[in-house]
């Protein structure tokens, strides 16, 4: 008998070279897919949005991935929750419009009634022995960082806040609780998102595919970050930015999926930040006193990535839609009390990583066609791709 696509994926797990990509399996079949979503999504914290989204009660967006939605909202007491979309009668969704405002929610089909906490306030005409209290929105873990929204469906979420409390001082001049949203944009890329993923989590790639960033970013070459971290940490000093690194990730995190890593990097002498000329973009972020050249590398927990500037934060994230379908989501935050306009420019502040995820939607496009080959043979990595390995290792732990 043949044998199914998991018990495949187990053996292939079982096979894996360390240090080696994986096999085409992971990226073309759509039963591993669906454990991806069910496994390794539905189990770990997912970077859903900014507290200044909800900012009054009744304010609430959606975050949709796969085949799943999850309603996050500010309820009447003030307090952030998340609930499944999916309504407790017979599953339709509940909320239709990716944001707004609401009193409660209703769903469209059949009109049962929510409150924002996710009780149920009335199942209309459903006879006198019916019990509203057990059929309340399924509940989501909400866990925020420094006004980061982050969720979890499983009830056994991976232990986040030991890292997190080592991570909150590092971060805290940066006032992340004090940004807001400059601009939201989403690239579609027609590949498995587990390609899109290591895609980011390596920079082999950024000499060669990413020209506009490599004027400006030294990452790509781990010789030229230290060549000019001395002085990086001299700007640091001066505006008010922690010199400390956390390495919270592989043998050093606490569990599978409560990885935490922060490390700032240079960027090539006359930029100041992420821009075409160098010259900043916004305002400084949170306490910092100016602007220092610096980049941080963020990453909380296994899905969840962003790139700190002194003056504005860059959030990612890949998310599936279908088996090799994903969405490339950037979110560019700027301080909270700066204005479009008068203190950025939203084409400028957005140049860099727009034109460098066109550069992603391509070389991942191709690498998910030539990895669809029965010809493919996973290849070795290199050092530089050392991320991967990590990604790898919590992916299989979980799955």
């Amino acid at each position: 008998m043949p044998k199914d696509d998991l018990q495949v994926m187990r053996d292939l797990m079982e096979a894996q070279r360390e240090g080696f990509a994986l096999p085409r399996h992971f990226y073309t079949s759509q039963a591993v897919y669906e454990n991806d979503i069910s496994t390794f999504w539905n189990r770990n914290w997912i970077w859903v949005g900014h507290i200044s989204q909800i900012a009054e009660p009744g304010d609430y967006f959606l975050f949709d991935y796969g085949p799943e939605s999850i309603i996050i909202v500010r309820d009447r007491e003030g307090e952030v929750r998340a609930h499944q979309n999916v309504c407790r009668h017979r599953g339709s969704r509940v909320c239709i419009e990716q944001k707004g405002k609401a009193r409660n929610f209703i769903c469209p089909y059949h009109a049962w009634t929510f409150d924002l906490n996710g009780k149920l306030r009335n199942g209309r005409s459903m006879g006198a022995d019916f019990d509203p209290g057990q059929y309340g929105l399924f509940p989501v873990q909400v866990k925020i960082f420094q006004g980061l929204i982050f969720v979890c469906p499983s009830e056994d979420a991976p232990p986040l806040d030991a890292a997190l409390d080592r991570l909150a001082p590092l971060s805290k001049p940066f006032g992340f609780e004090n940004l807001k949203i400059a601009h939201e944009a989403s690239y579609p890329v027609p590949a498995n998102w587990k390609l899109a993923l290591e895609n980011y989590l390596e920079c082999y790639h950024c000499a060669p595919s990413h020209q506009d960033y490599s004027r400006s970013h030294s990452l790509k070459d781990p010789a030229q970050v230290l060549e000019f971290s001395g002085a990086l940490h001299e700007r640091m000093k001066e505006a008010g930015v922690p010199l400390e690194e956390l390495d919270l990730t592989g043998e050093n995190a606490v569990a599978p999926g409560a990885d935490v890593y922060w490390r700032r990097y240079p960027l090539f002498p006359g930029y100041l930040t992420g821009s075409k000329d160098g010259a900043p973009l916004a305002p400084p972020l949170g306490e910092l006193k100016s602007q220092d050249g610096g980049a941080t590398d963020l990453g909380i927990g296994t899905l969840n990535y962003f790139l700190v500037y002194a003056d504005h934060v860059v959030g990612y994230r890949f998310v599936p839609r279908a088996l090799q379908d994903t969405d490339i989501q950037i979110v560019w935050y700027v301080r909270g009390d700066a204005e479009e306009g008068r203190d950025y420019d939203k084409d400028t502040l957005t140049w860099l990583w727009h034109v460098t995820s066109l550069d992603d939607e391509r070389i991942i496009r191709h690498n998910q066609e030539g990895v669809n080959s029965h010809h493919f043979v996973p290849g070795p990595l290199s050092e530089m791709e050392w991320s991967i390995s990590g990604f790898y290792r919590n992916y299989f732990s979980m799955i």
